[in-house]
């Protein structure tokens, strides 16, 4: 009986053991918590309207101090603490906190293969850049005052347009493009000059939409009608989500857009009928899939 009793004590105590190990290895395995609290911050502070960069540069700051810390105390241990602790450094100041950036984000992806991994492009490129190097994926912009923007400069020969992908960057003919795009006139600019929206759309449709000096791609007007329709010109907007739709027919995101101001509208039949469309063109569009099964509740 003794030896029956001293068994099963063996047993419960390796039982514990192993609860007590499975306990510690889900809080090693959580996401910290204030880390993600320091990234929503970090972030936020780039949404605010007029951005005051003296405040900004003092938040990052302390913000860098304070993941420092958390990594002298050892608790930064997954992928995602390691991608919102490596942002905070692409935030930095010079080539020290960039290639710290670079660090971390290579850990991220080394604990999770999936992790996005335009982080660490973009790490890399503003590492470069601020050792005077050229920049190898091409995902820096800049300009000097009220000169245009212009792809910061750039080595072609490393990095393939394939491995770009591999990383979510832009391919190089994408990156011109979206120079151009940079430099263009917005349509808000007409709007701002008393044009009405009738005599906007008669405008659009007579220009050029590759080498008008406004931005007429699909994003720019979609950009322009969600401008209005944050305005409350909900009406106005569903015009311009139209006309995109007509000027990018296979465009899905041109019908979600579409159907999401029908939405707004309170026309659900429409908003059907466009999110399927969306869904025609693009069978992966989830945010299409998840408001037509809200709808249909």
């Amino acid at each position: 009986m003794k030896k029956a009793i001293i068994i099963l004590g063996i047993i419960l105590l390796y039982a514990c053991k192993g609860e007590q190990t499975t306990t510690q290895t889900l809080e090693i395995l959580a996401d910290n918590e204030e880390l993600k609290t320091i990234y929503k911050q970090d972030q936020g502070d780039r949404k605010e309207r007029p951005i005051d960069w003296k405040v900004v540069s003092k938040n990052d700051s302390l913000r860098r101090v304070r993941i420092h810390e958390l990594l002298k105390e050892d608790k930064i241990h997954t992928s995602l603490d390691y991608h919102n602790a490596a942002m905070i450094f692409q935030h930095g100041r010079d080539s020290v906190d960039y290639g710290m950036a670079v660090k971390l984000m290579r850990k991220s992806i080394e604990l999770d293969s999936t992790a996005d991994k335009w982080l660490l492009a973009a790490a890399i490129d503003r590492h470069l850049l601020s050792k005077n190097e050229p920049q190898i994926y091409g995902t820096q912009y800049e300009r000097q005052q009220d000169e245009p923007w212009k792809l910061s400069a750039i080595d072609t020969t490393k990095i393939t347009d394939k491995e770009r992908i591999a990383y979510g960057v832009q391919t190089l003919a994408q990156q011109r493009e979206r120079v151009k795009k940079m430099n263009s006139k917005k349509l808000s600019e007409l709007a701002d000059s008393g044009k009405s929206i009738v005599e906007i759309i008669a405008f659009v449709k007579k220009e050029n939409l590759k080498t008008s000096k406004y931005d007429l791609s699909e994003s720019g007007i979609n950009q322009f009608g969600y401008g209005i329709m944050g305005n409350g010109n909900a009406k106005e907007a569903l015009a311009i989500f139209k006309l995109n739709t007509e000027l990018y027919p296979n465009a899905f995101n041109t019908f979600d857009s579409y159907a999401e101001c029908y939405l707004t509208l309170g026309d659900t039949v429409n908003a059907i009928k466009f999110y399927q469309k969306s869904l025609e063109l693009n069978s992966d569009n989830t945010n299409a899939t998840k408001v037509l099964a809200e709808i249909k509740k």
